[in-house]
């Protein structure tokens, strides 16, 4: 097993679109930050995204020139109603907050698709985040934003419908909203009937501002992967609002422009963040140029299109980040960049004087589905052609404990150790399709000397897995995988590989075919690491995880 701390060929997942000449390269965040909203304070840059079931929810980044962007936080440690959480809701949950300052204080809304509008605040972005509190309840109440207006004093919210829990959307509702943004103070009003504007469908993700005597509402419209991004103005609150087109994919390669927030830097310039729908590695977030043209409409990105490579904003320099991937779990402590996939029980992870993550094998009687158990730890899958290893040890000796390294999406396959009813460790590789209630085999299952292995996963750029494994030098050679039994998606290598003579610094031995990750309705695929065990009386013991690294090819 290749020691703690050690990479396979390649150079660390640390590179950001900044290209260091001035200019960035569209995406500027690179994974699943889905429906982000921004926010200047200062010299300072805030962005959160949703973050659906997983919890903590409602991440937090911080970035000092709107390209290189650092995770900073959470503003949720738990989702509520909490009894609504207990289990994987991987589509429901927090939807495309909207982040704001006012009086002083950093406030969060979302709307919750099943629940109504909640809010959070705080005095400073890295907290103490208040408890969650529900501004308006209701089905189908999403993409909440608030707005204080200072030039009349009032406050006001809006938000669009969700189809399959209210029974219509397109629509754009508006309230007036008490100073504290504790509730809404009338029954709401329709501001925009998109069913009335030709062509336009799905209008949703509303952003409210106040500008140049206007009342802006920046909202998209057409579907995630398809669709454009819409502005709408009106004198009054209340409407009426004329709309224009101000960002669509035209002739470019970024599919549906989508959803996001325009902020304004400290020396005058305007910019636009929002997402695109990338497949397996969900939404990623773009940054588009923006000015004002002479009827005082935004004009986004190059004329209405997306941009892949600009000028980056004129602020400081900044040094090259982006969100930490790669963890060694010092103390038995996770990176910021974790979260589980619904609210954590106690001693899920335990805290201890080395490094590594300690996992509790959990007992379930849903082991053979990880999209239903809680306790799996996840992080958003990066874009581009990755390989992931970590190191596992698999101390439980309960028989039927299992631990591993999971894609996990719709359809998922993770390889890890599994204990025999003989005592001894067995690698095992399982995969589940989409629309299935268990797990089933991708290859035969094997001892391995000892209890630990190195798990690792080759990604290419299209988010095709192929999973292999490494226990030490010196070991035989293995058996072709049975490949060609399983409904994965078969690359032209999927046969394993025999590994003959094993020597030092051979390559991990491939198992099973190539596995094509797949996102949720709404949410990316994810990598995570588990540990459970079958139901029954006593303790299962632990699993260790050691030195997760993510490399580009």
């Amino acid at each position: 097993m290749r020691a703690a701390g050690t990479r396979p060929a390649g150079r660390a997942v640390t590179a950001t679109s900044d290209l260091g000449d001035g200019t960035y390269r569209n995406p500027v965040l690179a994974a699943d930050w889905s429906d982000p909203d921004v926010l200047r304070v200062g010299e300072d840059y805030h962005l959160t995204a949703s973050s659906f079931g997983r919890a903590p929810g409602l991440p937090l980044l911080h970035s000092r020139d709107l390209v290189n962007w650092t995770l900073v936080g959470h503003a949720l440690e738990r989702l509520e109603p909490a009894a609504a959480f207990t289990g994987p809701r991987h589509d429901r949950g927090v939807w495309a907050p909207s982040l704001r300052h006012h009086d002083g204080r950093f406030w969060i809304f979302w709307g919750d698709p099943d629940h109504g509008v909640f809010q959070v605040n705080s005095p400073a972005v890295r907290g103490p985040w208040t408890s969650p509190h529900l501004v308006k309840a209701g089905l189908g109440l999403i993409d909440a934003c608030p707005l204080w207006d200072e030039e009349s004093g009032e406050a006001y919210l809006v938000h669009a419908l969700a189809k399959s829990r209210a029974g219509v959307n397109n629509r754009l509702i508006g309230h007036r909203m008490s100073a504290d943004g504790t509730k809404v103070l009338d029954a709401g009003r329709t501001l925009v009937d998109a069913d009335r504007i030709p062509g336009w469908f799905t209008l949703e993700g509303p952003k409210l501002y106040r500008h140049g005597g206007w009342f802006w509402i920046f909202a998209p419209a057409g579907g995630v992967a398809t669709g454009w991004q819409g502005a709408f103005r009106s004198r009054s609150f209340s409407g009426p609002y004329e709309e224009r087109v101000v960002l669509a994919q035209g002739d470019t390669d970024v599919n549906g422009p989508h959803q996001g927030g325009w902020v304004r830097p400290q020396r005058g310039e305007d910019w636009f963040l929002h997402f695109q729908q990338s497949g397996a590695h969900g939404r990623l977030v773009h940054l588009q140029p923006m000015r004002w043209d002479a009827d005082g409409w935004p004009v986004l990105g190059d004329g209405g299109s997306p941009v892949r490579v600009h000028r980056k904003p004129d602020l400081p320099e900044q040094p090259p980040a982006r969100p930490a991937v790669d963890d060694t779990f010092p103390g038995g402590r996770f990176g910021r960049q974790w979260q589980w996939t619904a609210n954590p029980g106690e001693g899920w992870a335990s805290q201890h004087s080395g490094d590594g993550l300690r996992l509790d094998c959990v007992r379930t009687d849903r082991l053979d589905d990880l999209r239903t158990v809680p306790h799996v730890l996840t992080q958003r899958l990066p874009a581009g052609t990755l390989t992931v290893e970590v190191g596992l040890r698999l101390d439980s000796r309960a028989p039927g404990a299992r631990a591993g390294l999971v894609v996990l999406g719709d359809a998922y396959a993770w390889i890890g150790l599994e204990r025999a009813p003989d005592g001894t460790a067995r690698l095992t590789h399982r995969f589940a399709p989409a629309g299935t209630a268990r797990e089933r085999d991708a290859a035969h299952s094997r001892p391995v000397p000892g209890d630990q292995v190195l798990l690792r996963i080759a990604i290419t750029a299209d988010a095709r897995c192929r999973f292999s494994y490494d226990h030490g030098p010196g070991s035989g050679p293995d058996s072709p995988s049975d490949q060609g039994r399983f409904s994965y998606d078969h690359g032209p290598d999927a046969r394993s590989d025999p590994g003959p003579g094993r020597g030092a610094g051979a390559p991990p031995r491939r198992v099973g075919p190539e596995f094509a990750a797949t996102p949720w309705r709404w949410v990316g695929a994810l990598l995570g690491l588990f540990a459970g065990a079958p139901e029954g009386a006593g303790h299962a013991g632990t699993a260790v995880f050691s030195a997760f690294r993510v490399t580009a090819a």
